[in-house]
């Protein structure tokens, strides 16, 4: 790469990156963009695997996922978009990692709180606990992006409605409206998975 062409990579936005990345498939794009949110990701990583090796191991699986996910999504706010592909990739490390049951029970507790439901399920509660999980992890998937944005950071990360405002972009209406309508969506999907056979 031209040191012309690293410069006026460096002033581009992040959209221009992405849209220069899906038409050229050319990585380093992504290489820029990725430099510039480095430490984002590795924060995020470190909040959920809690370990540095860990993380950094995770920050470059990320950047892999990004060389498949961006020729296949069209992304809007990359900054926001990252922060969720890095969190969704943790918190799926976690869960495969069965000695990280602390995580999953907390998950399975921020769900409760989601569904405001205390109707029984007819499992033993480690059953119910791996159902909860994983219909979870579902739903969220099937939210539009602005309401599983506003969700995950208003109930599982504990963030505020001003906190989450800041970290999207979207005003304080949006944000009480996204995640209401996210968590009655949610509420929805989880409701028909428990009911299907």
């Amino acid at each position: 790469m031209s040191f012309l062409k690293l410069q006026r990579d460096k002033q581009s936005t992040d959209n221009e990156l992405v849209s220069s990345f899906r038409l050229s498939h050319n990585s380093e794009y992504i290489g820029e963009l990725f430099q510039r949110y480095t430490h984002l990701v590795f924060g995020v990583c470190m909040k959920y695997l809690k370990e540095e090796e860990a993380s950094k191991d995770a920050v470059m699986e990320i950047f892999e996922k990004l060389l498949i996910d961006l020729k296949k999504h069209d992304v809007d706010n990359f900054k926001s978009w990252l922060y969720s592909v890095a969190k969704n990739h943790c918190l799926m490390k976690l869960r495969k990692d069965k000695s990280q049951a602390n995580h999953v029970d907390e998950y399975g507790k921020d769900l409760r709180v989601v569904m405001e439901n205390d109707e029984p399920l007819h499992q033993t509660a480690e059953e119910e606990q791996e159902l909860l999980d994983k219909s979870l992890y579902e739903g969220i998937e099937h939210l539009k992006e602005e309401q599983r944005m506003c969700v995950e950071l208003f109930y599982m990360q504990n963030k505020s409605y001003e906190e989450v405002s800041e970290i999207t972009g979207y005003s304080m209406m949006q944000v009480k409206s996204y995640i209401q309508n996210g968590k009655r969506n949610l509420k929805i999907f989880l409701t028909e998975k428990r009911r299907s056979p």
